[in-house]
């Protein structure tokens, strides 16, 4: 298990920036991955980042949120940028969905949180024959001062388990997703990665550190020294990946 998460998938915070990488809609074109008129299913929507990308490229999509804060959010979005994308609160493992209809489901920034054989028996169920599941994640970057004092900062709190215990990963995916997926017939077709910048204000970032494992007078205690330990500025320039798998239901 990862005890540190910075400003990533897991929060509801990283579910509310519009952080997507351009290069991301071109990767999924360049490999063949079509939007136009094909019915997709986003699941754990967040505010409708991923939706409203797809939307552009004229596909019908629906998108899927158990928060129904995230869900206003993801309205209240559609009605500011007129969209007219349809939200509805479910999750991965109960959607809600009409089976058998979608030629793509897409997941980002949330596989981790899923209890997973029932989420695959979920998709299984609403995708249609040789449809695709894309599982999208992202992670911080380290090289930059502002990631590298904040982890040098959190590394004084965070006692890390023993290697033994660690969680083994290619490009941030554990491996046994891998095993999990081949298990419920769905192919790797494609797995690569592409690197991107987000810019965070001061507050934004601090705002973003999540360490797990820890209370919250010491979560308390980080971001205050965070706000003494970084120097103050307009923006920061953090580098982050954004790993994407592209699977096949084989059956």
């Amino acid at each position: 298990m990862r005890l540190i998460e910075i400003g990533q998938v897991a929060t509801s915070y990283a579910q509310v920036r519009e952080d997507i990488p351009a290069s991301l809609m071109d990767s999924l074109y360049n490999r063949g991955v079509f939007f136009d008129g094909k019915n997709i299913a986003d699941i754990g929507c967040g505010v409708g980042a991923l939706t409203r990308k797809m939307a552009m490229r004229k596909a019908n999509v629906v998108g899927v949120e158990p928060s129904m804060d995230l869900l206003e959010r993801a309205n209240a979005l559609n009605r500011l940028k007129n969209y007219t994308i349809p939200y509805q609160l479910g999750t991965a493992e109960d959607t809600g969905l009409e089976g058998s209809m979608y030629d793509i489901v897409t997941v980002m920034r949330a596989w981790h949180l899923y209890d997973h054989p029932k989420a695959l028996k979920e998709i299984k169920r609403i995708v249609k024959t040789k449809g695709l599941l894309i599982v999208i994640d992202s992670m911080v970057l380290t090289g930059s001062e502002t990631v590298d004092k904040t982890f040098q900062l959190l590394a004084h709190y965070v006692k890390n388990e023993k290697a033994s215990k660690d969680q083994q990963s290619i490009n941030g995916f554990p491996v046994e997703w891998f095993d999990e997926w081949e298990k419920s017939d769905f192919e790797m077709i494609d797995f690569y990665k592409l690197n991107y910048s987000v810019e965070f204000t001061k507050e934004e970032w601090i705002n973003g550190v999540k360490s797990f494992g820890l209370i919250e007078e010491e979560q308390n205690k980080i971001r205050t020294e965070l706000v003494a330990l970084l120097p103050d500025g307009d923006s920061f320039t953090i580098p982050h990946a954004c790993n994407v798998c592209i699977l096949r239901l084989t059956e």
